[in-house]
């Protein structure tokens, strides 16, 4: 396995994208372990796209949008941006990310000045010290005999290796077979430090997000998921709401349940947790999640 010197590097530049009109900016891909753009980088792609048409004082504090295509991790996306509206204390912005002529994503995403109000919060659930659990590294190679290919775990590894992702229980894979409650949490934060821009926390948050989310789908019906080979699916949509500020280089608990699957399709909600127990995000994603034929 060949692995970047600065892997988290090599992600900020991803992240940062090519301004090529007043609203119109391009980003490039990396490579996944399915052959289609990864969901969460498209989505965190976006929202910086968003972002810098947003002046700096407003926060983002919440996104909602719509895998529309598999992208082409080969090809340039084309992020085109409409100011929808700009009030007094609220920004708006629609996003439409182009490949080969063609919408593949869409997200709304909105933005807000800073304001005092009323306040109260979900309390944390409870979970072990990060520090105390495998890392990727630590952690895959043990399950290597689970996956579709040989060359699986060293693929998650280099797709991981910008963010430090503890799994709290045994991850789907380790447990094929075996249905369990669909519930899933892992710690998770960048593998190295970050500069003080709220904007690029959030974008990262929202990058990892969609790593996840849908393991807990996996867990109630005791399958691996895609590395595994016994379930085919993609992102269909995401939803992400910014309540408290938070570092992405710093410990967060992203604790996911699934309420529902039918149709093909399997939901995922989930609380993203500071260490010390602050509220920061709720996401809800709803992906398709369908057995294999044949």
């Amino acid at each position: 396995m060949t692995e970047s010197p600065d892997p988290l590097l090599d992600l900020l530049h991803l992240l940062d994208l090519e301004q090529i009109e007043r609203d119109i900016f391009r980003g490039m891909s990396r490579s996944s372990l399915v052959p289609r753009v990864f969901g969460g980088q498209v989505a965190a792609q976006a929202l910086v796209a968003a972002g810098r048409t947003v002046s700096a004082d407003r926060a983002a504090h919440s996104l909602h949008a719509y895998f529309l295509r598999a992208g082409d991790p080969g090809a340039p996306i084309v992020y085109t941006v409409d100011r929808i509206r700009d009030g007094r204390s609220f920004t708006t912005r629609r996003v439409v990310a182009v490949q080969h002529g063609q919408p593949i994503f869409h997200l709304s995403a909105s933005f807000q000045s800073h304001e005092e109000g009323m306040e109260h919060q979900a309390p944390m659930p409870a979970a072990p010290d990060p520090e105390t659990l495998p890392t990727a590294a630590e952690m895959l190679p043990r399950y290597a005999d689970r996956f579709s290919s040989p060359g699986v775990v060293d693929r998650l590894i280099e797709a991981r290796a910008a963010v430090d992702l503890r799994y709290v229980d045994t991850p789907p894979f380790a447990t094929v077979g075996e249905a369990r409650e669909p519930r899933s949490q892992v710690w998770f934060r960048t593998n190295g430090k970050l500069a003080d821009d709220p904007l690029l926390h959030v974008c990262l948050a929202t990058y990892v997000s969609d790593m996840t989310l849908l393991d807990s789908v996996l867990l109630a019906h005791g399958r691996g998921g895609w590395a595994v080979g016994d379930v085919v699916g993609a992102s269909l949509d995401h939803a992400m709401w910014f309540h408290r500020p938070f570092r992405a280089d710093e410990w967060l608990l992203y604790d996911q349940e699934s309420p529902s699957a039918s149709g093909g399709r399997g939901l995922g909600q989930a609380r993203i947790h500071t260490a010390d127990g602050q509220l920061a995000i709720t996401v809800i994603q709803e992906g398709v999640v369908r057995v294999p034929r044949g």
